[in-house]
């Protein structure tokens, strides 16, 4: 009877561990506004076994190539956006998936948009997460997605030569 004691208080700890374990998001959501302020689109985030998935519907853009970043701080003043601050970049890398000292976690791949100024794109971020740590878009800032208006080099600092930030939606749970 001891040991049943004892298997009976390992379990009760154990589980109460895990009960006092926060809850990890699953999923998040921006609303994508233009330099005037206005709602051009939404990205939906989802955690994966590979990082965050980012379903990407926007409107209203110049048609091309055009590169899109996670930044490190979650406001999105319009017209320049630049309150969003630089790339998320907590492991202090270099930029783009070229660059052999890169890439920053908040690099992403470049989308298209038609001749209608609509896109519709899934873009992955390996090096994030919608959990705790250094790579997660929910820190103390917050974490924003900005569009720029020219296709990302992913290699040149600090930004891939992608222009101006065009487009800025705020990562929210």
């Amino acid at each position: 009877m001891p040991h049943r004691n004892l298997w009976i208080s390992l379990a009760l700890g154990c589980a109460a561990i895990i009960v006092a374990r926060p809850a990890q998001a699953q999923s998040a959501h921006a609303d994508i506004v233009n330099g005037q302020g206005q709602k051009i689109g939404t990205a939906k985030l989802k955690q994966t076994s590979k990082g965050v998935r980012i379903e990407l519907n926007v409107s209203q853009l110049p048609p091309g190539t055009h590169g899109i970043h996670i930044h490190a701080v979650g406001k999105c003043e319009a017209p320049a956006f630049s309150t969003a601050g630089g790339h998320l970049n907590p492991d202090a890398k270099h930029h783009g998936k070229d660059n052999p000292e890169g890439p920053h976690a908040g690099d992403l791949q470049n989308f298209e948009v038609g001749a209608d100024g609509k896109a519709k794109a899934t873009l992955f971020a390996e090096h994030v997460t919608l959990g705790d740590g250094a790579n997660s878009l929910f820190h103390p800032d917050g974490t924003a997605l900005v569009i720029h208006e020219k296709a990302d080099d992913y290699k040149s600092d600090p930004a891939g030569n992608s222009g101006a930030r065009i487009a800025c939606g705020v990562i929210q749970k």
